[in-house]
């Protein structure tokens, strides 16, 4: 375990520090803002060889893997740091052994020792005295998120119910989602649509291959509600789909958009799970076994609903345990 220096630290302040990926930025973001300590300064680190490579383990000159100014912010860490993935690990590491109080948010995959606090999913099996585990990952949606959400996209209010969000992704390390996966779920989709009428609010993400988005366009363009996929399309309408819908409809592979899904109190359904393996494919069984999701069919008949809401319960416990 490194040896921690006390050098000067300016308690008012809060960094949160990622490698810009847009999941990770998030999660840390979320942690940060619930813990309402004020505004945070939020670093985008890209790591220079070697330490891209090794991070989060720390060798001789790792003070140097992120550039001058984080060497010199080294010198006066702040009061928290909350560091989200792998890249961010050696910075919050390097953080930790200068004085700071840091946190860490997903599974390092090295000894959780080198930080005050980790947070990692539960899926992820990580154990120890200063890991918190969740269901999922964190992301800031709660009642007053919807409600902002609600009333900057008041117009979804006009849009025939019910109001189906399709949230699509693509391949993954541990998930098969491709245009042959989306027509497989449209089919499903539309089997409801047919019986019901309604709209779809559709999205897609940064992974969705060209082909899945041209044959999103292409089946639903002329539907009652949108489709969105890039910044040609307007202005992202991602926070007001999920305060809108009377129902949410999921691929399956990633954690981070079925966890914000089910944190809203529409009824998620998930197409096709069986086709996720590792540890997302346990988030997913986990899901299932409580009740919050349901395997996607053609009926998507409403189902009670108890929001899943980690975030809020992870930030008291890191108020707590570092006391805030």
């Amino acid at each position: 375990m490194e040896q921690r220096s006390a050098l000067p630290m300016d308690s008012t302040q809060l960094w949160t520090l990622t490698d810009g990926h847009a999941g990770n930025r998030r999660q840390a973001q979320a942690l940060a803002g619930a813990l309402g300590l004020g505004p945070s300064q939020d670093w985008l680190l890209q790591p220079r060889l070697p330490w891209s490579v090794s991070a989060p383990r720390n060798f001789a000159g790792a003070q140097h893997a992120f550039g001058t100014d984080f060497a010199a912010a080294l010198e006066h860490p702040p009061g928290l740091a909350i560091g989200c993935g792998r890249q961010a690990a050696l910075a919050t590491r390097l953080l930790h052994a200068r004085g700071g109080q840091v946190v860490q948010i997903l599974d390092p995959r090295i000894d959780p020792r080198h930080w005050d606090l980790v947070v990692a999913p539960d899926h992820d099996g990580l154990t120890g005295p200063n890991v918190i585990t969740l269901a999922g990952s964190l992301n800031p949606v709660d009642d007053d998120w919807l409600l902002r959400a609600r009333e900057v996209f008041a117009a979804f209010a006009q849009l025939p119910r019910p109001r189906t969000a399709l949230l699509l992704g693509g391949a993954s390390t541990h998930a098969r989602f491709d245009a042959h996966a989306f027509q497989a779920l449209a089919a499903q989709l539309d089997v409801a649509l047919a019986r019901e009428g309604g709209s779809v609010l559709a999205t897609t993400s940064r992974r969705t291959p060209a082909d899945l988005v041209a044959a999103l366009r292409a089946r639903y363009g002329e539907t009652p509600g949108l489709v969105w996929c890039d910044e040609s399309d307007g202005t992202n309408p991602y926070d007001g789909l999920l305060a809108w819908a009377d129902r949410i409809v999921c691929s399956p592979d990633s954690v981070n958009m079925v966890s914000e899904a089910c944190a809203t109190a529409a009824p998620v359904f998930v197409f096709d799970p069986v086709r996720v393996s590792g540890r997302p494919r346990r988030f997913l069984d986990a899901l299932l076994a409580r009740g919050r999701i349901q395997v996607m069919d053609t009926t998507l008949a409403p189902f009670p609903v108890e929001p899943l809401r980690e975030t809020a319960r992870v930030a008291a416990l890191v108020k707590a345990r570092l006391s805030l």
